[in-house]
């Protein structure tokens, strides 16, 4: 696409980015009576009027809707944030064929490939049609689980994979926000793991197994940290550019999470002022994604009854 059509697609996104929810609208949520009152305030912000998971889907579709207008001869461009549904399916698809189940119930909506076209490539052992991103870790994760049971090794194997693939994908665009923030995604990823990793008492093979390598984190590092304790973990975590995570470990692994799924928040909050470029664009694509993420975990919170606090201290920041 030429600059001038970009600035086009990006004034549309100017507007649409008005309609996002800000965090005084979600805390109104998080103080609302129950899921039907979340449900009719979202409503009144123009969200589409279904049960809560509907709702979701249906919000979810309306943004990449909205792309596939704009941007209809470039899909690629978005293959970065298109990877991880991708990755899933191909878990879903390997799994259902070694337990001979339906994935369809499974399978997440969009990404890149027909997740049924991946069901069939797995059942017929038909590896060659699997596209190119997805080809090496499926057959290694299928044969993993075949030979070793081990479904928790199946995981590790495809999550690596989507890492690699969306930081690969992120280059490829030519979007500097895009690549940015797959570092940034990698980096949280590695936090998230290597500290799941610490207290569990993992094996540093299993360990450097699952970690991906980015530019802001040494991967050999962490992961040695990582299997010293969750002591040694913080520590080497405050002497990175992430130090914010240590200290928000030292509070609670949810706050931890919630300050490494910020990272990404932060990254992409400059684009509202670039605009001649993909970047805007997906800015709003990641910010709605995190919109959704966070009407979900408080409708879940609202359906099992969980206390306000409880509920505010799992929703992300927003991007307006």
């Amino acid at each position: 696409m030429a600059e001038k059509d970009f600035a086009y697609a990006v004034a549309r996104i100017r507007c649409k980015e008005l309609t996002l929810l800000d965090g005084a609208f979600l805390e109104q949520l998080v103080s609302a009576r129950d899921e039907d009152e979340c449900l009719r305030l979202l409503t009144e912000k123009g969200w589409e009027p279904a049960p809560a998971e509907e709702m979701l889907a249906a919000e979810e579709e309306k943004t990449w809707a909205l792309i596939r207008e704009l941007v209809p001869d470039r899909p690629e461009l978005f293959d970065a944030l298109l990877y991880e549904a991708d990755f899933h399916n191909m878990k879903a698809a390997v799994k259902a064929v070694f337990m001979n189940a339906d994935p369809a119930r499974l399978f997440l909506p969009r990404g890149t490939a027909d997740a049924m076209e991946l069901y069939r490539a797995v059942k017929e052992r038909d590896w060659e049609a699997l596209p190119e991103h997805l080809r090496e870790a499926g057959l290694e994760a299928f044969d993993t689980l075949l030979h070793t049971r081990d479904g928790q090794l199946c995981d590790v194997i495809l999550d690596r994979a989507a890492l690699d693939a969306i930081r690969a994908a992120a280059k490829r665009s030519g979007s500097e926000l895009l690549e940015s923030w797959a570092e940034r995604r990698v980096a949280a990823a590695d936090m998230k793991t290597a500290v799941r990793c610490a207290r569990t008492k993992k094996p540093l093979s299993f360990v450097q197994r699952a970690l991906a390598p980015c530019a802001t984190l040494d991967a050999e590092a962490l992961a040695q940290a990582a299997v010293e304790g969750e002591e040694t973990l913080a520590a080497f975590l405050a002497g990175t550019p992430y130090a914010e995570t240590a200290k928000a470990l030292e509070e609670s692994f949810s706050a931890f999470e919630r300050r490494c799924d910020n990272l990404l928040i932060e990254e992409i909050r400059p684009q509202k002022y670039n605009p001649f470029t993909i970047s805007p664009l997906a800015a709003y694509v990641l910010a709605r994604e995190n919109e959704v993420k966070c009407v979900r975990v408080i409708l879940s919170g609202k359906r099992n009854g969980l206390p306000e606090e409880s509920i505010r201290e799992k929703v992300r920041e927003t991007y307006v």
